[in-house]
């Protein structure tokens, strides 16, 4: 989602759907990423050296069908049918970054579930995934048996029977599983034809005012340019509904954390669009859809390194409240979920520290208060979210966060 190096262009061109890549680490998410797009999107530093997915990466891709019936990336003929542009969030699977994937989750229609050949059947982000996309209510899901290069016909056949036990009883019982190799470019025909039919775009409205969800927000200028060429921060995520516009004043909830007369608040920022760019093309509006890049004219410093990741973007004094703390009625799972170990998930306590995923936020908070069937909890940040938003809720078991249950936002 780069600002730069782009052309403008008016007519539309945003993709129309965002599909997670989601599963357990090293199943292959970003190898199957490069596979369709071309690119790499992993291009943060740690995760070149560590070989892991830390942050969201994106890439847009169009599909397009052949006069013999097959599906590609690729135009080589006018005869090629272009079917549609989609956008692939690729998510961490790494047990410690359950968080980034969680928040990802909040601009995704749809989600590609890839479970390794090489591997027993589930592993433990495996199952944890796929009950967060049935918490989160993304039932278009296509399962890509991935790396069937790497093992023998056998193999392959005796994986497949495991994630068919697997999904039994899941959100994911009767879609489709499509073995691939995306690193030798097997199949990858069938899986396209599998998300055209079982990952559809969803019906949009156009016509309410705009909310935009905040994946990732960045400075884009290269280390010592000059002052009077700087360009403002830049947000990167998707719109939820409605229509943004360049000149567009906008508003950005919870905003910024500053100190007044030695106490800490939260303020919302405010700025103007100064520019919109969907597939690496400038356009002058954007709508529901696939990914998209905003610049503003706000100070890069604010806005860098993800500082705004979360946020929620619509015109000024149109968007949802923010909330310091929630009051809400938990709906837990019977076990954790992403463990080895069958645990129990026992009842939330008064002083548990909890972390909750609401849209694109990820926030810590402690419980302060318990009711007769709500808890109160203090969030460290805030959240801006419509009255029965979906909350997940994961509790902390020796070094990281679990997936633990669920909620709707209610009125405090």
């Amino acid at each position: 989602m780069t600002i730069k190096k782009t052309k403008e262009i008016t007519e539309t061109i945003q993709p129309v759907v965002n599909i997670g890549l989601v599963g357990h680490v090293d199943h292959g998410k970003t190898s199957l990423l490069k596979c369709l797009s071309g690119k790499w999107a992993d291009v943060h530093s740690e995760e070149l050296k560590r070989g892991i997915t830390i942050k969201l990466g994106y890439a847009d891709v169009t599909f397009y069908k052949t006069k013999n019936n097959t599906y590609t990336v690729q135009q080589t003929s006018k005869d090629e049918k272009k079917l549609r542009t989609v956008s692939f969030v690729d998510a961490p699977g790494h047990e410690t970054l359950m968080a980034t994937m969680l928040s990802g989750s909040a601009i995704m229609d749809g989600a590609l579930l890839l479970i390794a050949a090489d591997e027993e059947c589930p592993q433990p982000q495996t199952k944890e995934h796929l009950m967060a996309l049935e918490i989160l209510g993304i039932k278009n899901i296509v399962i890509a048996q991935n790396k069937i290069d790497a093992v023998n016909k056998e193999e392959v056949l005796k994986n497949y029977n495991q994630i068919k036990q697997f999904i039994k009883g899941t959100i994911a019982e009767d879609v489709p599983i499509i073995p691939i190799s995306a690193k030798h470019d097997i199949n990858i025909s069938s899986l396209i034809e599998a998300i055209e039919n079982y990952i559809t775009t969803p019906e949009r409205d156009s016509n309410k005012d705009p909310i935009m969800f905040v994946a990732r927000s960045f400075d884009v200028n290269k280390p010592g340019i000059k002052i009077e060429k700087m360009i403002g921060g830049v947000l990167g995520g998707s719109i939820k509904q409605g229509i943004l516009k360049i000149d567009d004043e906008i508003e950005i909830r919870p905003g910024r954390l500053i100190q007044e007369k030695g106490i800490e608040k939260w303020i919302p920022l405010k700025t103007k669009i100064k520019e919109l760019v969907t597939c690496n093309q400038k356009v002058k509006e954007v709508s529901p859809g696939g990914s998209i890049a905003l610049q503003t004219d706000l100070d890069p410093s604010i806005i860098k390194s993800d500082k705004l990741g979360g946020s929620v973007v619509g015109l000024v004094g149109k968007l949802p409240d923010t909330w310091g703390e929630l009051k809400f009625k938990p709906n837990l799972l019977a076990r954790v979920i992403g463990t080895k170990e069958e645990i129990k998930v026992d009842a939330i306590k008064k002083g548990e520290p909890l972390m909750l995923n609401v849209n694109a936020m990820t926030t810590a908070g402690v419980v302060v208060n318990l009711e007769k069937n709500k808890i109160h909890v203090k969030l460290k940040k805030p959240v801006c979210a419509e009255i029965g938003s979906k909350i997940a809720i994961s509790r902390r078991l020796g070094n990281r966060w679990h997936l633990v249950g669920w909620a709707l936002m209610q009125k405090n």
